[in-house]
């Protein structure tokens, strides 16, 4: 028997359709994951807890990985074919599984921009193909969106989804 034959036998979580024999998170979680990542990303930008950028948050996670609470990456399509992005997204990836630093992908950069914005305050064009939330102080800051977010992923680590992709909403 295979572990993914064995991980179909096993109960599904509660917050997933029991009529859904398949791993894949149910629609209703997804749009409920895509709310809440909107959501932190409004309030983590208003409180200024986000670091936008691969270099940026590269740089923020080797100097303090303590402080991170969730990490966004980011590609479209034409994304896809960037080596040297995906190997970027490969190293990020295994930092944050390395320093159980909770991290989804979402497939559309443009309705990333439309949330946190799309350029600098000096007009320069924002680099959000990563995009790190902050916690300095740990019990500094609840958020229910980051905590929705934190059981998301947990769930999705449960069937095997080690970095669950993430739509957002219109």
């Amino acid at each position: 028997m295979t572990l993914e034959e064995i991980h179909g036998q096993e109960a599904m979580p509660e917050t997933s359709d029991s009529s859904s024999t398949s791993s894949a998170p149910s629609g209703s979680r997804m749009q409920s994951a895509g709310k809440a990542l909107q959501e932190l990303l409004v309030s983590s930008q208003r409180r200024s807890c986000l670091t936008a950028g691969v270099y940026e948050s590269a740089k923020l996670m080797n100097v303090d990985p303590d402080i991170v609470a969730f990490c966004v990456l980011a590609a479209d399509e034409e994304d896809e074919g960037d080596i040297a992005l995906q190997i970027h997204f490969t190293l990020i990836q295994a930092f944050c599984c390395e320093n159980d630093i909770d991290i989804v992908r979402v497939n559309d950069i443009q309705k990333l921009a439309s949330i946190v914005g799309a350029s600098e305050e000096a007009g320069e064009p924002r680099d959000l193909h990563c995009i790190v939330i902050t916690n300095p102080n740990e019990d500094a800051w609840k958020d229910p969106a980051l905590e929705k977010l934190n059981l998301f992923c947990e769930e999705s680590r449960n069937v095997n989804d080690w970095v669950p992709n993430i739509t957002l909403p219109e």
